[in-house]
């Protein structure tokens, strides 16, 4: 049985065994493990905070595996530590997830610096697990000093990784209309910088020109800051080609936000943010185990179905049972 104990020393000196039982642990639903995972959560936290923080999201085959194995191993020639949390999306109906990303980034899941961790989204919102602040505040914990958020990939509403990193990178591809597209997108304004990928071989031309287009779109947009304008860059992952640039771009923007004191101040907003987060996560559980919820629920879900009831008015019933003292009989 490991303790709360094994676990905080575990992740302190890297035991990827007990890096990976300790993730399990904080996305567990178990009410016994969520009791434990609020504690060596608390009690890690004060060694997280100080990794550089980098979402990366793009359309389906714009090579996100590709551009974060490359990218991370020459992050990792540089002497920094890399854990990429890769969030792959659930099935509604099985609930199931390929997660698929450990075998597409083969070199870097099994280099001693890195630690590959993909995760099924679970049904979340926002291109992200329903741990993954937790995972990354983990991985913190445990001495990486780059991490790197890889969301589910559907181009669209991946803003909540923007919410949790210091850097939002948005890989686009040539030719496919997501430059024209891009100006409708409202995840392009909290993009930090946009790279096009796949710049190589006979792409080389089409890449050029998409490059100019999207320049000419990010002046139509606001940018997610006041001190930075994101830059529209080319890269080839496959060639190793233009990743230098990536990362110079990423510590310049660093530099200029913390300077500018405006890093410290995205993530106080940050952690605001996630303690509503788990407000509103915490207030779904206690309604769904009050009792006259659970005496109640089925018999109001099955009136909603057969048309006898309005979700409207369902739903003010149910919230109303919150107001019933635990001691009362269920209400009618």
């Amino acid at each position: 049985m490991t303790t709360p104990d094994d676990f905080i020393s575990g992740v302190r000196r890297c035991d990827r065994r007990i890096l990976a039982k300790t993730i399990t642990l904080m996305e567990s639903r178990r009410p016994d493990h969520r009791r434990a995972a609020r504690e060596v959560l608390g009690r890690l936290l004060p060694f997280a905070g100080k990794a550089v923080r980098i979402g990366i999201t793009g359309v389906p085959g714009v090579g996100k595996s590709t551009f974060i194995e490359a990218f991370g191993l020459q992050l990792i020639e540089n002497g920094h530590k890399v854990a990429v949390l890769a969030v792959d999306p659930s099935s509604t109906r099985s609930g199931g997830s390929i997660m698929a990303d450990k075998t597409r980034m083969e070199k870097l899941s099994h280099h001693p610096d890195a630690f590959v961790r993909p995760s099924p989204s679970g049904g979340a919102l926002g291109g992200v697990a329903a741990r993954t602040r937790e995972v990354m505040l983990i991985c913190e914990a445990a001495g990486f000093d780059v991490v790197l958020i890889e969301t589910v990939g559907v181009g669209q509403s991946e803003t909540a990784v923007a919410g949790m990193t210091d850097f939002f990178l948005v890989l686009m591809l040539a030719g496919a209309g997501d430059e024209i597209q891009g100006i409708k997108k409202g995840i392009l304004e909290l993009a930090d910088t946009l790279v096009i990928n796949k710049a190589d071989g006979n792409n080389i031309r089409r890449v050029q020109k998409a490059q100019k287009e999207l320049q000419a779109a990010m002046h139509f947009l606001r940018p997610a800051s006041m001190n930075w304008s994101p830059p529209v860059l080319t890269c080839s992952a496959f060639e190793n080609k233009g990743l230098d640039k990536v990362w110079e771009t990423i510590l310049t923007h660093r530099q200029t936000l913390q300077k500018s004191g405006e890093l410290d101040a995205k993530r106080c907003r940050q952690a605001v943010d996630w303690m509503w987060t788990l407000v509103e996560e915490g207030l779904k559980e206690r309604l769904r185990s009050h009792p006259a919820v659970q005496s109640n629920l089925p018999g109001i879900e099955t009136a909603v179905a057969q048309g006898e009831m309005e979700a409207v008015l369902a739903a003010q019933k149910v919230l109303g049972f919150m107001e019933t003292p635990l001691n009362d009989d269920p209400i009618d």
